[in-house]
């Protein structure tokens, strides 16, 4: 794996296009720069990595837009050192710019294959988040709460499962819509009281619920 003069290059110009569409943390910004999204496509989109666009990464999956992998993050405000819930490893783009922010990350995955593959490039690549193979609608009760969670699927619902593992005082990010996303915001602010506000319209891949496979 080769991370060029021209790969960082690319990245820059992508940073700055993410500025002009109002991107406006440092932080975030900043862990854009540092991670290589090249590394998590296969070499036939490599050209394509520092585009401001979608692109399959198998399973019928995709990697999401950088805007939208930023967006997101930004929306979370992550602090260095909280414990951060990823529901939708896929390729683990997401996941190493969480991990650049100095969050501790538990991600889950139910397409197998993702798993195994993200699995493996994660760990060469430096990044130890804790994965786990399953049906995200059910998060992860055994190491709640979580100060931030995020879905990187379009969920047709907020699962009740993963409110109750939202610390209180914490955030979730999650598309919520069918056909198309309305980026949703929910903060905690305690156990039966939430804030709910809405960012915008997106398109993601469904988030599938029940048997992994």
């Amino acid at each position: 794996m080769i991370d060029s003069y021209v790969h960082k290059g690319l990245r820059n110009k992508l940073v700055n296009e993410l500025k002009s569409k109002n991107i406006f943390s440092e932080n975030v910004l900043n862990a854009i720069l540092k991670v290589p999204r090249h590394f998590f496509l296969d070499k036939g989109f490599e050209n394509l990595a520092y585009k401001n666009q979608a692109m399959p990464i198998g399973s019928g999956q995709t990697i999401s837009h950088p805007y939208t992998v930023a967006f997101q993050t930004e929306l979370l405000q992550i602090k260095k050192g909280e414990k951060i819930l990823e529901i939708g490893t896929g390729c683990g783009y997401q996941t190493s710019i969480l991990i650049e922010l100095g969050a501790k990350v538990y991600s889950i995955e139910r397409q197998k294959e993702l798993f195994d593959s993200t699995n493996i490039l994660l760990h060469k690549l430096g990044y130890n988040p804790l994965l786990f193979y399953g049906d995200g609608y059910d998060g992860l009760p055994t190491y709640a709460p979580f100060d931030k969670i995020i879905i990187t699927a379009a969920a047709p619902f907020i699962p009740q499962k993963l409110k109750e593992q939202l610390k209180i005082g914490g955030r979730m990010v999650i598309p919520v819509g069918e056909n198309s996303q309305t980026m949703t915001l929910i903060v905690k602010n305690d156990s039966n009281n939430f804030t709910v506000s809405k960012h915008g319209d997106f398109k993601f891949v469904p988030l599938l619920q029940g048997k992994t496979r």
